[in-house]
């Protein structure tokens, strides 16, 4: 029985449950389950497809084996407004990613590996926790290459009754074979899209194909969970959510990516991003050792409204001018 308190409200103002409990009362959450635990066998949850037998140990280039690893979890009161309400985001910060970028700010959790491998069982107890805590959804960061492990804890936490929406909070750079089994699992997918140019994609993340993999995910995300929906509380219940990093020099594509975005949905709901700064190996490249300016900002939020959307989140910080 799911508590009303937890219930949230659609656009339509009809209550509306998470999308994967309607799975598991089917038996399908389970049958998920299995699956994606058997990719781990030859991974290719990603578009690297190591192919390494991650069940018997193996690593691949996000040097995760068969545990989840989690470097902590906590409400999170620094994401977008509709998943931070009263009660903050529980986010759940996984550690290893698919991606070298090289000026991650997160980079002692994603490079350096920061965090410990956790049971399925203990990865169910952290939702369940965030949860009792009063947070609107349960926030996986950086989950790309534990999205067999999500399943196999999300299953146990179903069972003794966790009901929050699910946030898919990854890189951007994922399988579509991967995304399909969490059709109806997961309700709010929020990729970052980062690059629009290949030869900047190798060079700053090792990911030459990231636009064109990243391209095929973010259609993958819409078809399944459709644009942005916002209650009348301005909580997010499910849909895309799409985070733009602005980078110094343009090196994001910005325009390229707006343009891609509005071909989505016109109503993507974007936060075009202005805290990018100087992190990790970043102080090594003389283009990207500098905060971006407001010009830079401006000139990226304009080439959003020029590609025809009109969702964003624009949220500016204190920047130094051109």
């Amino acid at each position: 029985m799911i508590s009303p308190r937890w219930w949230m409200i659609s656009v339509t103002g009809e209550p509306t449950s998470p999308a994967y409990l309607e799975l598991h009362a089917a038996g399908e959450l389970t049958k998920r389950r299995d699956k994606a635990l058997r990719m781990l066998a030859q991974c290719r949850l990603c578009p690297r497809e190591c192919g390494v037998n991650r069940q018997e140990g193996e690593v691949g280039f996000c040097r995760s084996g068969r545990l989840a690893q989690v470097s902590s979890y906590n409400p999170h009161f620094g994401e977008e407004r509709p998943l931070v309400g009263r009660g903050g985001s529980g986010t759940i910060f996984l550690t290893n990613c698919n991606l070298r970028c090289i000026f991650c700010q997160n980079y002692d959790i994603s490079h350096l590996g920061r965090g410990q491998e956790v049971s399925a069982q203990r990865l169910a107890e952290m939702m369940l926790q965030l949860q009792h805590l009063g947070c609107h959804n349960i926030n996986f960061v950086t989950p790309t290459h534990f999205m067999p492990q999500i399943l196999e804890a999300l299953v146990i936490a179903a069972d003794e009754g966790l009901n929050l929406p699910l946030v898919y909070n990854c890189g951007g750079y994922e399988s579509v074979a991967a995304l399909q089994l969490l059709d109806g699992i997961v309700d709010i997918y929020m990729p970052d899209v980062k690059y629009s140019n290949s030869q900047v994609a190798e060079r700053f993340s090792g990911a030459p194909d990231y636009f064109p993999r990243m391209k095929e995910a973010v259609r993958e995300m819409h078809r399944q969970v459709g644009d942005l929906q916002i209650d009348d509380g301005g909580l997010a219940s499910r849909g895309l959510l799409v985070r733009h990093l602005v980078m110094p020099e343009g090196l994001a594509g910005t325009a390229e990516v707006m343009d891609f975005l509005a071909s989505v949905s016109p109503d993507t709901y974007v936060n075009v991003m202005a805290q990018y700064r100087p992190c990790y190996q970043a102080h090594h490249d003389d283009q990207i050792n500098r905060p971006i300016t407001t010009e830079e900002y401006r000139q990226a939020v304009q080439a959003a409204y020029e590609a025809g959307l009109h969702r964003l989140d624009e949220r500016p910080l204190a920047l130094p001018r051109k």
